[in-house]
């Protein structure tokens, strides 16, 4: 299969430029490999070399040998060469020596000695509707928080087309892939983790049975603010719910395994005696995996258009953030205690900001603005500045901005 370039690449470019090996981490089949292919010079591929894998108990400096770039593909396989990777780095002196490609994230006292200029982390995600081919890319999310929305004509992704692309999600395998075969591929590997992965990375033994559960019961709260006690609750079976402490060490380990991705509070000055509540918002690293957790398909998700908009908005957050990164931004959500919410708000690292709300539905949009001017009488501007934009991301139709103010933003039109 061709590759596909991906948005990531100018990023991996400038951090190997600035450092002597770069970590990109991501879920499994999100492109990692593929795209560090792209620029490694040499590669050994841990999850198959089983040579390499004895070498670093006994030589591991053959292991790092080789052209550079050099990839080292599933290096937390064997996490006892991330000290040797990072002395060749001090050793040598010199930026991008290495590429290190992992689908879950190592405990933490193996990557505590790492320096900065030595090495650096790159995350990575499912491709967006823009490196897809679904979005025209006629708006930039890097003009939107410079305060500059275009319009556009209606880009032509239908709701039929987005029920697709939410269920089969953004892995560059399943290009071109016919929609049963897609689907299955999902459910099979969503099940690999529950049986295997989620075992491998956690403290103790598992049920994979009350994992599927818990997946499940993430897929039913996509995009809200369930606390662990729902969860739990939710996920018990005949035998009732489990613990809170064994939800918590599931959702944990589906956390390093990139598989779920919470989305975390942005804390604004308020002008009103509003207390902004700092509960993250629960999100798959794609909407495929909640589709799959749910064994649904296309079809039946036009049928239950209430479970389509959250899934819509899973969508687009997934995208938001891929395009954030892109352009040095980060995305966050806003929630206070009077129960007024934000879908999304992205911050620049100059501080520049700009507000979301997200809509499946044209017939929406007015909603999704009002409750945009209501959120931006309450943020203290002389504190935290005016917003860049405020828009309402929609699932079709025409990109303009509205006689208020308020941009409405197709998702078909989106990109970096």
């Amino acid at each position: 299969m061709a590759y596909r370039k991906r948005l990531i690449e100018l990023e991996l470019a400038r951090k190997l430029a600035s450092s002597g090996a770069v970590v990109i981490e991501g879920p499994k089949a999100c492109g990692k490999t593929a795209t560090a292919r792209q620029v490694a010079a040499s590669e050994t591929l841990l999850d198959i070399d089983a040579a390499a894998l004895q070498a670093i108990s006994v030589a591991p400096e053959l292991v790092l040998e080789g052209k550079t770039p050099r990839l080292i593909d599933e290096w937390q396989i064997e996490p006892a060469i991330w000290n040797h990777i990072r002395r060749a780095v001090d050793e040598r002196g010199k930026p991008g020596q290495f590429i290190l490609t992992g689908s879950a994230v190592p405990a933490d006292e193996i990557t505590r000695h790492g320096g900065a200029g030595r090495l650096t982390r790159l995350r990575m995600r499912p491709m967006t509707l823009a490196e897809t081919g679904y979005s025209t890319g006629a708006i930039s999310l890097r003009k939107v928080i410079q305060g500059k929305v275009s319009r556009t004509p209606d880009p032509g992704l239908t709701i039929a087309t987005l029920a697709q692309c939410i269920a089969t999600g953004g892995w560059p395998g399943l290009l071109n892939r016919r929609l049963n075969d897609s689907l299955q591929f999902v459910r099979d590997y969503l099940g690999e983790i529950s049986r295997v992965d989620v075992g491998r990375v956690g403290k103790r033994r598992h049920d994979p049975e009350r994992v599927n559960r818990l997946l499940r019961s993430l897929a039913r709260n996509q995009a809200t603010y369930a606390s662990v006690a729902t969860l739990a609750a939710d996920t018990g079976g005949g035998e009732g719910p489990i613990k809170e402490h064994t939800a918590q060490e599931y959702l944990d380990a589906l956390s390093r395994l990139m598989i779920i991705e919470d989305l975390p509070p942005w804390s604004p000055h308020l002008r009103s005696k509003s207390r902004v509540r700092s509960t993250p918002k629960r999100l798959f690293v794609d909407p495929s995996l909640a589709v799959a957790a749910l064994r649904a398909n296309p079809h039946q998700l036009l049928k239950d258009l209430n479970l389509l908009g959250f899934l819509f908005e899973t969508l687009v957050i997934r995208d938001l953030r891929v395009y954030a990164q892109t352009v040095d931004a980060q995305a966050l959500q806003y929630r206070d205690n009077t129960g007024l919410e934000v879908d999304a708000i992205i911050e620049g690292k100059d501080a520049s900001w700009a507000a979301f709300e997200i809509k499946l539905g044209s017939g929406a949009i007015d909603e999704g603005a009002a409750n945009l001017l209501k959120f931006s009488q309450r943020v203290d501007f002389s504190k935290c500045g005016k917003p860049a934009a405020l828009a309402v991301i929609v699932g079709s139709g025409y990109g303009y901005t509205r006689p208020d103010g308020v941009a409405v933003i197709p998702i078909g039109a989106l990109s970096a």
